[in-house]
């Protein structure tokens, strides 16, 4: 449910404020975090005229890493001259090679295994140039070569030890990107690999036993996703309101979020279990669809899954409408005196989010406040204490690529890190800010270098942020459910944009002339729809 701008504009109002600063966020704020997943992800080219080209971001995420490092205790990798050309390393850091040279890379030898960094982020980043059944198929072909020339040689405890590597391998494949496995060439490549590795005569037992565990452990992760998005079918969006025709109060009878909840840190609580419970269905293969929508359209062979953008367009959604809940509950409030009390609350459970971490939670509801029904309420905001409003307004300012909730991120980050409890660990970024990080990091560096290379120093970033990320989500919310109080943020019934407009319009009259043209014009039109 995005947010029509050009409704705005077509009633002669503008998607910022018009009270003074101190009341609203900057339009540009709404701007920049309301583009939305599908816009991101299928008409970013416009975006990249008007996203702020500043430094900030990337001087933090392009510094050196290392994650590249091939540790010495796993032995360097065994291959042929052509294969150590065609990859390049850089102070221990791999940083560029050919397809083929990488993918060689991550499988083991007798005497090498792949760092558990680089295996995340080839798997992660190779679905850009190659599907993850034929990469599947290309490790088979490589272990069958190399098992062979072991058999050959009659070396059975160098057998048993590549099988065991192999296998190892797999495990890792099979934990980070079950979903690859849905994909039934690749459950396929993956049987057939795993069972010629119990072919061989006098096979270990441990081998066959770390096969079935696996396999049984897939099956058991597909099942539960399959069963996780069969529930994601059923939650359906809150139903839009579209009130009366020429008013849209609601009935006396009915309750607002103050009936179900006065104290803001609760109501903040209860947001960051939506939160949490809705950020961690979304997987490192879906993030990287960014990439791959994009690269695709650019005519790459590799196209994106659009299924695996369902997770991506849910959670946006989720945003777009606990903004709109956030206008909803303050334009529907028949008495000035009780709005000013609306706003000043969500200004409150805003502010509880900063604190706890939930910084998409607190940038909706700021969006919220910052649409053109709720910032045209002159009287209203003249009465509230914007003291506490003018401190997040701070923290959220879109200038220079929002450089003040990056250092209030990184502190979260931070505290995270060095955290005894899930309290202080939980970190909740604005989705849509993080997604566009993810982008532009992708857009500002080539996929490929000039002599064909993969320029595999920008997918190491790439998976930096992503691997935080997903970390972020892997926290356990520590906060007591409240069932009642999530039933009415998530059932809640919010008003289309024009109701917003004709509540906005009935608390406080058109103040000019280009307001009560607009307002005639909406009676209007809904009059004739009537």
């Amino acid at each position: 449910m995005a947010i029509d701008h050009g409704l705005w504009l077509h009633w002669g109002m503008n998607p910022g404020p018009s009270a003074c600063k101190a009341h609203l966020l900057t339009a540009t704020l709404w701007n920049h975090v309301q583009l939305g997943i599908l816009k991101v992800l299928f008409h970013i080219d416009c975006i990249s005229e008007t996203m702020p080209q500043t430094s900030v971001l990337f001087s933090s995420i392009l510094r050196p890493s290392c994650s590249g490092q091939v540790q010495p205790s796993m032995g360097e990798r065994g291959g042929g001259a052509s294969s150590s050309r065609d990859l390049i390393f850089q102070d221990g850091c791999l940083i560029s090679g050919s397809l083929e040279a990488l993918i060689e890379h991550l499988v083991p030898t007798v005497d090498y295994y792949p760092d558990k960094t680089y295996i995340f982020t080839f798997l992660l980043s190779s679905r850009v140039f190659i599907p993850p059944h034929d990469l599947l198929a290309r490790v088979g072909q490589i272990c069958l070569e190399q098992r062979q020339q072991l058999e050959a040689g009659s070396e059975k405890a160098k057998l048993k030890s590549f099988s065991a590597k192999i296998v190892q391998l797999l495990k890792e494949w099979t934990e980070a990107f079950p979903y690859d496995f849905q994909d039934e060439k690749a459950m396929a490549e993956l049987k057939a690999i795993t069972y010629r590795l119990t072919q061989c005569e006098e096979e270990n037992g441990t081998v066959k036993k770390a096969i079935t565990q696996m396999m049984q452990s897939l099956l058991l992760s597909l099942a539960a996703r399959s069963q996780l998005q069969e529930l994601r079918e059923k939650l359906r969006s809150p139903a839009l309101d579209k009130g009366p025709v020429l008013k849209a109060k609601p009935p006396a009878t009915q309750k607002d979020i103050l009936g179900m909840c006065c104290d803001p840190l609760v109501l903040a609580q209860q947001l960051t279990h939506i939160e949490l419970e809705r950020v961690c269905s979304i997987h490192s293969e879906d993030l990287m669809q960014i990439i791959s929508h994009v690269d695709s359209r650019d005519n790459h062979r590799c196209r994106g899954d659009l299924t695996k953008t369902y997770s991506l367009e849910a959670y946006d959604n989720w945003f777009n409408c606990l903004s709109m809940l956030v206008a909803t509950e303050v334009c529907r409030v028949v008495k000035k005196k009780h709005r000013t009390r609306m706003l000043e609350f969500f200004i409150d459970v805003a502010r509880e989010c900063f604190n706890i971490g939930n910084f998409n939670s607190m940038m909706a509801i700021i969006s919220g406040m910052n649409l053109s029904p709720v910032a045209r309420l002159k009287k209203t905001w003249s009465k509230v204490k914007t003291a506490k409003f003018d401190v997040l307004e701070h923290h959220m300012d879109p200038s220079s690529n929002f450089c003040n909730y990056r250092t209030a991120l990184q502190g979260a980050t931070q505290r995270s890190q060095m955290a005894n409890s899930n309290r202080e660990k939980i970190v909740i970024p604005v989705f849509n800010l993080f997604i566009k990080d993810i982008y532009f990091l992708h857009k500002i560096h080539t996929n490929h270098l000039p002599n064909g290379h993969i320029n595999f120093k920008k997918f190491w970033e790439i998976s930096r942020l992503i691997h935080e990320f997903m970390t972020w989500t892997q926290v356990e919310c520590p906060f007591e459910k409240d069932k009642k109080i999530q039933s009415y943020l998530l059932t809640a019934p919010i008003y289309s944009e024009e109701a917003l407009f004709i509540a906005s319009f009935e608390s406080e009259g058109p103040e000019n002339h280009m307001e009560k043209d607009s307002w005639k014009t909406l009676r209007t039109t809904l009059l004739n729809r009537a």
